[in-house]
């Protein structure tokens, strides 16, 4: 599974634009995220499929469907949660 490619990142455009308001996340490249000095969410894909790399469980990452709206909306309310 590689990392998203720009041209991916760029169809994130509405998800990343709602995580970037997300308080006390630091978008450090388009697409990756960090919550103090750590790293926090980026994204894969694989095929069609995009896939959240989120540390809702640290320090693990946890690995997340993000390919459709609903699945989109359902990543950013587990980080909205997490982040309380």
């Amino acid at each position: 599974m590689k990392h998203a490619t720009q041209q991916t990142i760029k169809g994130l455009e509405p998800v990343l634009q709602q995580i970037s308001r997300l308080p006390g996340l630091v978008e450090k490249k388009p697409g990756v995220y960090y919550l103090k000095s750590k790293a926090f969410l980026h994204f894969h894909e694989h095929g069609e499929e995009i896939f959240a790399d989120v540390r809702l469980h640290p320090p693990e990452f946890d690995r997340l469907p993000a390919t459709t709206a609903a699945q989109q909306r359902q990543l950013v309310d587990r980080i909205r949660q997490f982040l309380g």
